[in-house]
């Protein structure tokens, strides 16, 4: 085994046929770093061309988690100011998740334990998913006055009936079973075999490497699809508003909870986010997701729900936000809309791709 790459929060290394990146902050839970993006992307650029790595794969350091999510704080730090440090951040981010999406060599994506927003970036796009029995998977962004990125509102949208809609505006956790069944993931493991896994991909046969990882599936199950009744008929509907009303009027418990989630939310991010997920059905393209969700991470930069989110949920963890405005109703079309203006020359460009 070769190393490439070895710093204090990422590893790349060449291990026979395998490109083996692992985020390795796992005290933090492994959430990226503008260090951690550019390092990834540098190691896809060294391996591109070097015919001895015939497949990619990323993991994370730890059994707790791959990765909670984007480095929230310097994010929040950095709106505190001008946010240039951030849109940078978000900018680079996304062109490395699109990067992964349409690499010329296999990536494969492990997911263990926690995988949330920038973690969901990383891995939900690469042409081979493996989830293991114990992922814990989430896109919660409405609860931080922000909205689902990295590409997820393409994967929620495409998700069966409303279910994305459903995980997108609660923010809910889900597992491998139902990961599987929104399509974000492709395969399940169990977490025992994840070294047979990684050993298999060594060898360079990624098809035989996760059909052998595989063979003794785990019986995990999922809660999505015996739900999808009442989420299809509640999530179908056309505002925000209507979505609750819809959810009050149903007998389930579970859509009474998810009424009452919705409720705890950004009302702005709640608007946003749901017009973001009916644009991006009717884009159905990855690359224009990515330049739509850059623009409402623009502009949300800009609005005090997303300070306030942050300081409320990581910095000083009251969970009680503040939001502004506090109310639906207080929310116009006009203020949504200018979420998806264009940014002009600021725009992200990601054109030329093939998804």
């Amino acid at each position: 085994m070769t190393t490439d790459t070895a710093t204090a929060e990422l590893l790349a290394r060449k291990e026979g046929a395998l490109g083996h990146i692992t985020l390795n902050r796992p005290q933090a839970l492994n959430a990226l770093t503008l260090d951690m993006i550019r390092a990834i992307d540098a190691a896809l650029t060294e391996w591109e061309t070097d015919d001895e790595v015939r497949v990619i794969l990323l993991d994370g350091a730890g059994e707790r988690g791959f990765c909670a999510g984007g480095d929230i704080k310097a994010i929040y730090a950095s709106a505190q100011g001008d946010a240039s440090f951030a849109r940078g951040y978000f900018r680079e981010e996304y062109a490395l998740d699109h990067r992964i999406a349409t690499y010329a060599k296999p990536v494969v994506t492990l997911m263990d334990g926690l995988v949330m927003g920038g973690g969901v970036g990383l891995t939900a796009h690469a042409a081979h998913r493996v989830a293991t029995d114990r992922l814990k998977l989430a896109m919660p962004e409405v609860s931080i006055g922000f909205t689902p990125d990295v590409g997820a509102t393409y994967l929620l949208a495409d998700a069966p009936g409303e279910v994305g809609t459903h995980l997108a505006l609660t923010g809910a956790t889900i597992g491998a079973a139902d990961a599987e069944y929104v399509e974000f993931a492709d395969h399940v493991i169990s977490a025992e075999e994840i070294e047979d896994l990684v050993e298999g991909l060594r060898l360079g046969n990624v098809g035989a490497a996760i059909i052998s990882a595989t063979v003794n599936e785990p019986g995990v199950v999922g809660l999505l699809e015996a739900q999808r009744d009442w989420i299809d008929a509640c999530y179908r509907q056309d505002t925000v508003e209507n979505i609750l009303a819809a959810l009050d009027a149903r007998t389930e418990p579970a859509a009474h909870e998810a009424a009452a989630t919705l409720r705890t939310k950004s009302p702005t991010s709640l608007k946003v986010t749901l017009r973001a997920l009916r644009e991006a059905r009717e884009l159905h393209v990855l690359a224009a997701s990515f330049a739509l969700e850059f623009r409402m991470a623009w502009r949300f930069l800009e609005n005090p729900d997303f300070a306030e989110g942050v300081r409320a949920a990581v910095v000083d963890k009251d969970r009680n936000p503040q939001w502004q405005p506090a109310t639906l109703d207080a929310v116009t079309d006009e203020v949504v809309d200018a979420y998806f203006v264009s940014l002009g020359i600021g725009e992200l460009d990601l054109t030329g791709a093939a998804r």
